[in-house]
């Protein structure tokens, strides 16, 4: 995958691409992982959170800005190392940090209970990543909402069950509106500093 980063000035439209290149204010939506002519929806959710088992919306991370993953704990590769990157970004972030959250939302439910699913991000050592659980629906709502795409093929046998995934985070604002998305951060050259300058654009 080809790391793509994009900044949006007003709304996101799948319209005008850029490559990867120094923050400035004309980002527009970075083609990789959508659909053509799709658009990101703003964060809307309804999900559980695995630390707490509390169940959470959208309005719970208001004022924070929101860094959006859909993946799963048994993941051997694109997973964590997306996470490793993200936790390296928030490392640079400092203080700023703290005005960050990333929801790791599960896309294998099944196996990844509440307690798994903790379990798995207080590895990366960060008290901003999050873990959400859904039903059904509401994970297909979400995933709807970010054109995101997830299929899990379970089986008793280990080594045939299988889960693809869409490898893009996506970025919200604190009010919840889409701004950009993260694609290549499991690449061999994420763009670690440009990334968190745009975080750091967006928490102000």
């Amino acid at each position: 995958m080809i790391a793509r980063r994009a900044f949006t000035r007003a709304g996101i439209g799948a319209v005008a691409f850029l490559p990867l290149a120094a923050c400035h204010k004309d980002w527009t939506l970075c083609a990789q992982d959508l659909k053509p002519g799709a658009t990101v929806a703003d964060l809307r959710l309804t999900m559980t959170e695995a630390e707490t088992g509390r169940i959470v919306t959208a309005a719970d991370f208001r004022g924070k800005v929101v860094l959006l993953y859909f993946g799963y704990a048994n993941c051997p590769d694109v997973c964590p190392i997306t996470l490793q990157e993200t936790a390296r970004i928030l490392g640079r972030l400092g203080r700023k940090a703290d005005q960050v959250r990333v929801l790791f939302v599960t896309v294998d439910p099944q196996r990844d209970t509440d307690a798994v699913l903790s379990h798995y991000l207080a590895l990366f050592g960060r008290p901003e990543f999050t873990g959400l659980r859904g039903t059904p629906a509401q994970l297909q709502a979400l995933a709807a909402r970010c054109h995101a795409a997830y299929a899990v093929h379970p089986s008793a046998d280990p080594a045939r069950y299988t889960v693809t995934h869409t490898a893009a985070a996506y970025v919200f604002d604190r009010v919840g509106k889409p701004q950009f998305i993260c694609a290549g951060l499991s690449s061999k050259t994420p763009d670690l500093p440009g990334i968190t300058n745009d975080l750091a654009h967006l928490i102000g």
